[in-house]
């Protein structure tokens, strides 16, 4: 039996292993075989990361210099705003531990065919997230199922695994040494294939699916009931009982935290309870994911508050993202004038200044950036001065910030606002309107529920709940890990 045609020693069928196999060669047809490409990187600063000591590894004509002492290679893609974000915790944890961290985004080069595939994929992911807000029916027939059981099957997986080997050319001439943390599968499945001696493939959510394996690298999860789901391989194939994955390849290590946030927690929570007992306006934090949807509900939440922040009791923050329509659509059809609010836009370090400074954070604060980097990281700042962020159950499930979960975007998101509730450091998913503008409500007139959240994220730091990042970069330079 071929080695590619077995996934943790279980069997492929011949019949779905051609159509891996048919797969991979159409993508090639389509984006073209860069195999006897040749390339080769050097670094630069990246101007948003710099804190952190982030380097880009960008193309160059030359000869290429990539530094191998003390790096880590955090290998991602810029699908929606999620594998970024885990990227920039794994990245600030790397730098904590004193790691440069050299960034390396599938999707970042062109002419490459493995950003061709990617960016093909990331613009159909991107369209379905939209119309799944759209209409509830593709939403119930199609996208629900496909995110939280089509991507669970092991066939989907060998399909993945056998595209990846059309990414690995861009891999091919890096140094294989330097440790290396991925945040997606095909970064993680490329790395594998160009023979990385060390590769951690940090696997995000809260549902097992095999869509986020890569056999040949140390997977890392974020909660327990994922590291047995993932162990088992449960329900990867619903037609038998899968071996599961053997010891030494799955590590539960908690959520994927930005060093700058972890060692903040007890700072910001008792800014916010020092607000809460003065009287002061309930921060609110709105978020627009990656594929800019969930519009609708959006406005819902900006019309409930304005009234609220008008008379001084709540202050709104509206990071867009790098979605300006959507904004200028919430603006719109939440009836809100030019003075109701202050737009920062398109100047990263101006903003980052005032949110810093502390000053202004009142009405409503409106931020947008061209920039993927600053369009991501600019809600991490604002979590920090935020009393709540209103978040689907994405990524941002996992920080620790006191979090109304609204409704998820994918089936595959509904475990995040689980173990959210369960942390206790966010409210259960609230998938109907009326109902979340009352929780708002209830977030502004009754003090108990922000205390409650607070107290949950004291409690989950206090038990390392949020030291993800850091144990993740730890496999990935051999060091052991506390269980």
């Amino acid at each position: 039996m071929e080695k590619s045609k077995i996934i943790f020693g279980n069997e492929i069928a011949p019949r779905d292993y051609k159509k891996a196999v048919k797969g991979m060669e159409k993508f090639r047809k389509k984006f073209g075989d860069d195999s006897g490409v040749e390339y080769r990187f050097v670094t630069r600063d990246n101007p948003v990361l710099a804190h952190m000591g982030v380097k880009d590894l960008v193309l160059t004509d030359g000869e290429g210099d990539v530094p191998v002492e003390k790096s880590l290679i955090v290998g991602n893609i810029r699908m929606g705003y999620g594998h970024y974000r885990i990227s920039m915790a794994i990245a600030s944890a790397a730098h904590a531990l004193g790691y440069t961290p050299l960034w390396l985004d599938l999707n970042g080069y062109p002419a490459s065919t493995a950003t061709k595939i990617i960016s093909s994929q990331n613009d159909l992911y991107s369209l379905g997230s939209r119309l799944s807000q759209k209409f509830s029916l593709f939403n119930k027939l199609v996208w629900e199922p496909i995110n939280s059981e089509g991507f669970r099957k092991l066939t989907y997986n060998a399909g993945d695994q056998k595209t990846a080997e059309l990414m690995e050319p861009l891999l091919r001439n890096l140094p294989k040494s330097i440790p290396y943390v991925a945040t997606h599968a095909w970064p993680a499945q490329a790395a594998v294939h160009a023979r990385f001696e060390r590769v951690v493939n940090a696997i995000p959510d809260n549902w097992p699916m095999a869509l986020h394996l890569a056999e040949g690298s140390i997977h890392t999860v974020q909660t327990p009931s994922a590291y047995l789901g993932y162990k088992a391989l449960r329900g990867f194939d619903p037609k038998r009982n899968l071996s599961p994955m053997p010891a030494g390849s799955l590590y539960d290590v908690g959520h994927y935290v930005d060093h700058e946030l972890v060692t903040n927690i007890p700072a910001d929570c008792d800014a916010r309870m020092e607000r809460l007992t003065k009287g002061a306006p309930r921060r609110f934090l709105l978020t627009v994911g990656g594929a800019g949807a969930q519009k609708d509900l959006f406005v819902a939440i900006t019309r409930h508050l304005l009234p609220r922040v008008k008379k001084g009791e709540a202050a709104l923050f509206i990071n867009a993202g790098d979605h300006r329509k959507v904004w200028e659509e919430i603006a719109r059809e939440a009836g809100l004038d030019k003075g109701d609010y202050q737009e920062h836009f398109n100047d990263y370090a101006d903003a980052r200044a005032f949110i810093e400074k502390g000053e202004g954070l009142s009405g409503v604060q409106v931020f947008c950036n061209d920039e993927i980097f600053a369009a991501v990281y600019l809600t991490n700042l604002l979590m920090r001065v935020s009393d709540v962020i209103l978040t689907k159950p994405s990524e941002l499930s996992f920080y620790p910030v006191p979090k109304l979960m609204i409704h998820r975007v994918g089936g595959h998101e509904a475990w995040g606002a689980i173990r959210t509730a369960e942390v206790g450091d966010g409210t259960y998913e609230i998938d109907d309107t009326r109902e979340a503008l009352g929780m708002l409500d209830n977030l502004m007139d009754d003090k108990d529920f922000l205390t409650a959240l607070c107290r949950g994220v004291r409690r989950a730091a206090s038990h390392g709940v949020y030291d993800g990042a850091y144990k993740a970069v730890k496999l990935a330079v051999g060091e052991a890990i506390d269980d």
